[in-house]
């Protein structure tokens, strides 16, 4: 962290009410999300959830997502409200109360919590606390144990995804890249997420894909991207971030460079 940087907040609350918004993110520790008001469509790169108005989510950690984020119908504001629950948090848990994950868990990026009064109670109580998001550390901390408690009394089953500390292990590269190359993320999350350090992730990844991953990764985007563009009848400027890139005209220039003509005329 740089020096005077303040840390992130632990309970975070979104308001747009201007536009809607896109774009994707990795999640790096396990989130209690409320659904206030809109709705929130998020893509793991496998299935695509959407969840409304009144709606709790639990993210697990070490996710890649795609999300956009509407304003809810006939006017309005997108409300959430993010309880993020951080490694540090957790194993202060785990030694206080002696919970320790007992086997193996599903991998499920995101799931829609069953409503429950816990949930509407605990949504209550963070009412006064929306100004706080950088206060009083001690009572912040007895808002994410008391989300914990709720968590495992609600979801017991959570145990073993919550007080799973180890590190993403080696997995099959080629089955993970093909599914998450759209993700704009860097070669080191590709590996971390892969169980390799950044010198093996490229190492076993020519061996399969014959080519380095930059170059495989902008073509399979732009593939995808000529797909979009000439079958589904896309905009440029409603792919290029879809796709993986980062700004518009390096797409329309990479575009054009494996094409022959730019996206505008495809």
């Amino acid at each position: 962290m740089k020096t005077g940087q303040a840390p992130a907040p632990k309970i975070l609350y979104s308001c747009y009410h201007t536009l809607n918004r896109e774009g994707e993110q990795f999640v790096p520790d396990h989130v209690l999300s409320f659904q206030l008001a809109g709705s929130l469509t998020v893509n793991d790169g496998e299935h695509v959830h959407t969840f409304k108005e009144g709606d709790v989510r639990f993210h697990q950690r070490n996710q890649l997502l795609k999300f956009y984020k509407q304003l809810p119908e006939g006017g309005g504001e997108f409300k959430s409200v993010s309880v993020f629950l951080d490694q540090a948090t957790l194993k202060n848990f785990s030694t206080e109360y002696g919970y320790t994950a007992s086997g193996n868990h599903i991998n499920k990026p995101v799931t829609l919590l069953q409503d429950h009064l816990l949930y509407n109670n605990y949504l209550q109580s963070l009412q006064p606390y929306e100004q706080l998001s950088h206060g009083d550390i001690n009572l912040l901390n007895l808002k994410l144990k008391e989300a914990i408690l709720i968590l495992l009394k609600t979801n017991p089953e959570l145990k073993d995804v919550l007080f799973d500390f180890s590190e993403p292990g080696k997995i099959d590269l080629e089955a993970f890249m093909k599914k998450n190359y759209l993700f704009n993320v860097h070669l080191e999350r590709f590996a971390y997420l892969t169980g390799r350090s950044l010198a093996t992730f490229k190492r076993d990844f020519e061996k399969i894909f014959h080519t380095s991953p930059n170059r495989w990764l902008q073509q399979q985007r732009l593939k995808q991207a000529y797909h979009l563009i000439t079958e589904k009848k896309r905009k440029p400027s409603d792919v290029y971030l879809e796709v993986g890139f980062e700004d518009l005209s390096h797409f329309s220039f990479a575009f054009k460079k494996a094409f022959g003509k730019p996206p505008s005329m495809a």
